[in-house]
């Protein structure tokens, strides 16, 4: 669904909605300026352009999301995956751990996962 792909700046303005919402416009630019450093006219054309979309709604001065952050970030790891390591989910893990340690409980939640998702 290529209408979940978001290049980093859009994230970035989605993460404050998210972060926030519902808010009226009025405190999204407040929040963009301060967060992001963006102008008034930056953030409103993000907004208009996310609500064309279909990410976003502003409806009487409300700004909502219309779609789960986690659904988007599920998205955008997928598609990470798929097109930087062939869709290999140990690759990816092979190049993320490669000199990284992790905690006896950090392994522990990921055994987890990698159980409840077992087919």
């Amino acid at each position: 669904m290529e209408l979940l792909k978001l290049c980093e700046s859009d994230y970035r303005f989605m993460c404050v909605i998210w972060d926030h919402e519902p808010l009226t416009s009025r405190s999204l630019v407040e929040h963009c300026a301060e967060l992001l450093g963006w102008k008034k006219s930056t953030t409103y054309t993000t907004l208009k352009k996310l609500c064309t979309k279909g990410l976003a709604r502003n409806e009487d001065t409300i700004v909502s999301s219309c779609i789960p952050k986690e659904q988007v970030q599920a998205f955008a790891s997928r598609h990470f995956v798929d097109h930087t390591f062939g869709g290999s989910l140990p690759q990816f893990l092979t190049s993320f751990f490669d000199g990284k340690a992790i905690s006896g409980q950090e392994a522990l939640e990921l055994k987890k996962l990698i159980d409840q998702h077992r087919r």
